[in-house]
């Protein structure tokens, strides 16, 4: 049962000329979304505290001397926001020529999308621009690290930190260019304290984590979105009640996902919920 939480003061947010009435202690992203604005996101997760890592959800605040990730900066009232001005699309433009130039978004939602409605090029900065290129790392059954497609956003690390999981297998290793997410001392995973939670697969926006059945579909080309359904139901293993949305393409469980908006798991599963599904 969810505990009712004390009523909150609604404030007024002007988006792009337009009254918005939010909660307070909205953020300006929740404020967007209230005034129907499509505002692009990588690193914000609906479960995590924000990072402001990705820097291509900035809009501009009147008054502000630089632009506000909208992810995490919390609305004021009286705030005036432009989402769409000629600075916050430029940066959008720059961020994602970058992402684009260094990291593979060819599995990254709705990014060529935002590539071409920003006129992005990551093309511009030549053929010697440096990569995060690398083989991906299979080293389970389970699912696969290919950080060639890493954006760097953390959530992987906070889901398995101390917001979710609090087992602390993964943590950012190196510095600037050569950073990247690590099990300690480089170990496979096998020898980590992972405990295969899939916890930061949900959450990673870029498939930079993926599940291994996912990752050798599209490897045979026979990944196929478009032909898959989708099906909430309730973990069969344990009496938590876990909701698990089961995805199946060709009358085959796929992979498994859980809804984010539930009281219960808010998106997180353990290995038996998110990858034990070969009996059925």
């Amino acid at each position: 049962m969810i505990p009712l939480q004390p009523p909150r003061r609604l404030i007024d947010v002007e988006i792009d000329g337009e009254a918005v009435r939010v909660p307070e202690g909205s953020t300006i992203l929740d404020a967007c979304s209230a005034a129907g604005k499509d505002i692009p996101t990588l690193c914000y997760g609906d479960t995590l505290t924000p990072k402001n890592a990705c820097r291509v959800c900035v809009v501009e605040v009147e008054g502000a001397r630089t632009l506000a990730p909208a992810c995490s900066r919390k609305a004021e009232a009286g705030m005036k926001v432009g989402t769409d001005t000629d600075r916050a699309r430029q940066s959008r433009k720059v961020v994602l020529e970058l992402l684009g130039s260094s990291v593979d978004l060819s599995t990254t939602p709705r990014a060529a999308e935002w590539v071409a409605e920003y006129g992005a090029d990551p093309a511009r900065f030549g053929p010697g621009a440096a990569t995060v290129e690398q083989p991906a790392k299979v080293d389970n059954d389970l699912y696969v690290r290919d950080y060639s497609k890493c954006i760097m956003c953390y959530k992987c690390v906070d889901a398995c930190g101390d917001q979710w999981q609090n087992t602390f297998a993964i943590a950012v290793a190196g510095r600037g260019f050569d950073s990247t997410i690590s099990t300690e001392f480089d170990a496979p995973l096998t020898d980590s304290a992972c405990v295969y939670c899939g916890n930061c697969v949900e959450v990673c926006p870029t498939g930079a984590l993926s599940f291994k059945t996912e990752f050798d579909m599209r490897a045979e080309g026979t990944w196929d979105e478009t032909r898959q359904t989708e099906t909430t139901t309730i973990c069969s293993y344990c009496g938590v009640g876990c909701n698990l949305t089961l995805h199946v393409q060709d009358n085959k469980i796929v992979k498994v996902s859980s809804p984010h908006d539930n009281p219960v798991t808010k998106g997180n599963l353990c290995v038996k919920g998110r990858f034990g599904y070969g009996y059925v």
